[in-house]
């Protein structure tokens, strides 16, 4: 598996892992028949979403940015082309060329490498923060169904 590969798997169990959360479990203290306990839970539902700009219906998803433009193999032939160019004037093209295909290879490769590391930074901060909008809004939703009479966990 490479490496892109990789990421878009780890993508998609982080997008999964925030969007699929355990519903609290709400028990009525007060004698609320179902239908007045639907009732409540739908508008702490949608004071919670209020309060705390998360909608646990419509979660955000965890935004896939573009993969690093430019392959290695791309990366070597500016290189030598350069190489070449530099080599034509100390009087040896082709060692020019061969060196600078080298450092052009190189230098892809670690600008590629850094890219992708500051892309799967960026998600995992994404991902936590997405994480403690949950956690805000169940907060919120909790205290809204404790105040009404309910016994939430």
């Amino acid at each position: 598996m490479n490496n892109k590969s990789v990421l878009v798997v780890g993508i998609c169990l982080m997008a999964g892992a925030v969007s699929v959360s355990a519903e609290p479990y709400v028990y009525p203290n007060k004698g609320q028949s179902p239908q007045q306990m639907e009732k409540d839970k739908y508008q702490c539902y949608g004071w919670a979403k209020g309060q705390t700009g998360y909608d646990p219906m419509n979660p955000p998803g965890i935004t896939a940015h573009a993969a690093p433009q430019g392959s290695i193999l791309g990366g070597a032939a500016r290189g030598a082309a350069g190489g070449a160019l530099i080599g034509a004037i100390a009087g040896d093209a082709g060692k020019g060329a061969a060196i600078g295909a080298g450092v052009g290879a190189v230098g892809r490769g670690l600008r590629n490498r850094s890219a992708q590391n500051q892309q799967v930074q960026a998600q995992d901060q994404q991902a936590a923060r997405i994480s403690q909008m949950r956690s805000e809004y169940n907060r919120a939703y909790a205290v809204c169904l404790e105040g009404r009479g309910y016994s939430v966990k």
